[in-house]
């Protein structure tokens, strides 16, 4: 007999209380990161008068890149360690540790002790992420699966919405500080939830210790990247997530150097004074809003642009996404102007949404049959990879080519006109005073001028190659090893 299909409502309520209790911890999770990481590119490199850092892009970039790699490569051994120790107990310290961290993120100001906070919220992270993965697949089965990871993935993006609009919120209205005590509260709500909603699934508990498991875990992976094909792929897969961290990484600091936004914030002012507040900070829209676009689109429209990927070869799904993500992301760096910048996001995330939901099912193309798992678990690779060369991208390259504050530098000693050193005495903000004053021009003639001699979009060029590159590569890859195994396959 065949298995009866469920109504939707039906296979909503198959879903048991852990289920939604995990989904729920992960919104709340993303929110506390989000709320951070999506404005951190502002913060870190923020004029100190505003209660922002002062680093260089290059700081920025190594902060933004390295840490976040390390933390996709370390559930590799945490997800190992909650294996052995427990779900509850390995979320216990998971939260535990993020609250601390989240709070000293706030406190802490020169680069080294902002690195080894944000390595130590980074640890905090990668023992929560396989955890929370673990308990869904272990909370649903064949019958329900889909939808399942369909809702978690839902909470993620809500989640990484919230954050970013609470933080944006709090930090023009009472400081920079309150966004990682906002982190902090969030994370502590969760602990709240473990300890007294969160039931403890069933798990095989096995015999070898925590370091046999590891070492196990490292030759699992070593065994399947073995396979050319598959490590040919996670090569290309790098690309994919070194444009899309510029999303985070880059483009709120070149909005904020170069995007002039008063007319959508006017616009949007007048049509509804409330929300022009809440995203405008002196007449500009807040960097941060932008990145918000994607994270909105996701929200709404990931079901339909999934529906539709379905109907389509999951290489050609994929290649097609990578087109309109590289066309959107190189739309956003090339212009001045706002409307372009917001076109671009638009367009990114439709990219985005074809793109990246359907790499595990790539992966799968190529695992041999009984091998779907091991396969599947070099899929943070790529990602780890990905965020280490953004660091390059979003920082040296930045620095070089597009920083705004650095190019005003170069262009005051050209003239021979001398200015103060940028200390915590003299803030970036009041070198862009000091220097239009002397210039005799206003802010924006001054940026108009540094834009039109030194061509800062053109680190366009760099992230669109990117893009290209990895687009050529998915099509010869697609050719040389996809299209043979499907037609072999089919019998043809």
């Amino acid at each position: 007999m065949g298995t009866e299909k469920r109504s939707f409502v039906k296979t909503l309520g198959s879903f048991n209380k852990t289920f939604w209790v995990a989904s729920v911890m992960e919104l709340m999770e993303r929110w506390a990161w989000y709320g951070i990481f999506t404005l951190l590119a502002i913060y870190l490199v923020g004029s100190t008068d505003t209660g922002g850092l002062g680093f260089s892009h290059t700081e920025k970039g190594q902060l933004m890149g390295f840490i976040p790699a390390i933390l996709y490569l370390l559930p590799l051994f945490t997800g190992v360690i909650a294996d052995k120790i427990g779900y509850k107990l390995s979320l216990i310290i998971a939260y535990s540790m993020l609250i601390v961290g989240y709070y000293l993120m706030g406190t802490v100001s020169s680069y080294w002790s902002v690195f080894f906070v944000f390595l130590f919220v980074a640890l905090g992270a990668a023992m929560f992420k396989p955890v929370a993965s673990a308990i869904i697949t272990k909370s649903t089965d064949k019958s329900n699966g889909t939808l399942g990871f369909g809702i978690f993935y839902m909470m993620v993006n809500i989640g990484g919405f919230i954050g970013p609009a609470m933080s944006s919120g709090l930090r023009s209205t009472y400081g920079w500080k309150l966004i990682f005590i906002q982190a902090a509260v969030v994370i502590f709500i969760n602990l709240l939830i473990v300890i007294f909603f969160f039931k403890e699934p069933y798990r095989q508990i096995s015999k070898e210790s925590v370091s046999e498991a590891i070492l196990n875990s490292l030759k699992k992976i070593w065994e399947a990247v073995k396979d050319v094909k598959l490590t040919v792929l996670l090569i290309i897969m790098v690309g994919f997530w070194t444009l899309f961290n510029q999303l985070f990484n880059t483009l709120p600091n070149f909005i904020e150097d170069w995007v002039d936004s008063s007319k959508v914030s006017n616009a949007v002012t007048d049509f509804w004074p409330w929300l022009g507040n809440l995203i405008s900070d002196g007449g500009q829209v807040k960097p941060e809003w932008f990145t918000q676009i994607d994270a909105l689109m996701i929200v709404f429209l990931q079901i339909f642009v999934s529906y539709f990927v379905l109907k389509i070869r999951h290489v050609s799904a994929m290649i097609r996404g990578f087109i309109i993500a590289t066309i959107g992301i190189g739309i956003t760096f090339y212009t001045q102007n706002v409307w372009f910048t917001v076109i671009g996001t638009v367009i990114f995330a439709i990219g985005e949404m074809a793109t990246n939901p359907t790499f595990s099912s790539f992966i799968a193309l190529i695992s041999p049959r009984g091998k779907e798992a091991l396969y599947q678990g070099t899929y943070f690779l790529p990602v780890a990879a990905g965020n280490f060369f953004t660091a390059f991208v979003s920082g040296n390259l930045y620095e070089a080519w597009s920083d705004k504050l650095s190019l005003l530098q170069n262009e005051m000693t050209s003239r021979g006109i001398k200015m103060p050193e940028v200390t915590t005495d003299f803030s970036k903000n009041q070198y862009y005073d000091l220097a239009a004053q002397k210039l005799n021009m206003e802010k924006w003639e001054m940026t108009r001028m540094l834009w039109d001699n030194y061509n800062p979009n053109k680190i366009w060029y760099v992230i669109v190659g990117i893009g290209v590159v990895t687009i050529l590569a998915l099509a010869v890859y697609d050719k040389m090893v996809i299209r043979p195994r499907e037609a072999k396959a089919n019998g043809n």
